[in-house]
């Protein structure tokens, strides 16, 4: 057995082998290995005797189980209009300069991926970045690359 299989065969033992325990089961993947690989997604399939494509479904459908490999980092920019109105192009310029990258691409070291998200649900405190699942209200282009700085920011 390989690794994932290995990992999700306890996921199942944990959660169950209903169609309720998809998420969990998926959420657990994604916390060890970084993203659901096509592997993976079969492999879950098969253990809770579902379609393969209802769990690619479920997977593409929700933004944070990824699907591609992502940076050992993720950097998650809320792209609401109330962050939008906050200055979220401004910070996202800023990352996209600090890391030498794009949104939705990943640093060649692998150790950073930069996307925007639909709600990270602090409005109120906008604008809101996610890195890995550290929020932080209030961002500035500034303190937005300090804030890489913590992680140890690609040069």
């Amino acid at each position: 057995m390989s690794t994932t299989e290995v990992l999700i065969s306890e996921l199942v033992e944990l959660h169950g082998r209903t169609r309720n325990s998809l998420m969990p089961i998926l959420q657990g993947v994604v916390q060890q290995e970084k993203y659901l690989s096509e592997d993976a997604m079969i492999t879950v399939a098969r253990e809770l005797n579902i379609s393969a494509a209802d769990v690619f479904g479920t997977a593409s459908f929700y933004t944070f189980l990824d699907t591609i490999p992502r940076g050992k980092n993720v950097v998650r920019v809320c792209k609401t209009i109330s962050c939008h109105m906050k200055n979220k192009e401004a910070i996202i310029r800023a990352l996209e300069d600090t890391l030498k990258i794009k949104v939705g691409e990943t640093t060649h070291d692998k150790q950073f991926t930069l996307l925007t998200a639909n709600c990270l649900g602090w409005c109120h405190k906008g604008p809101v970045m996610l890195v890995n699942d550290e929020v932080y209200p209030e961002v500035t282009p500034e303190t937005a690359v300090e804030i890489l700085n913590k992680y140890g920011r690609s040069k």
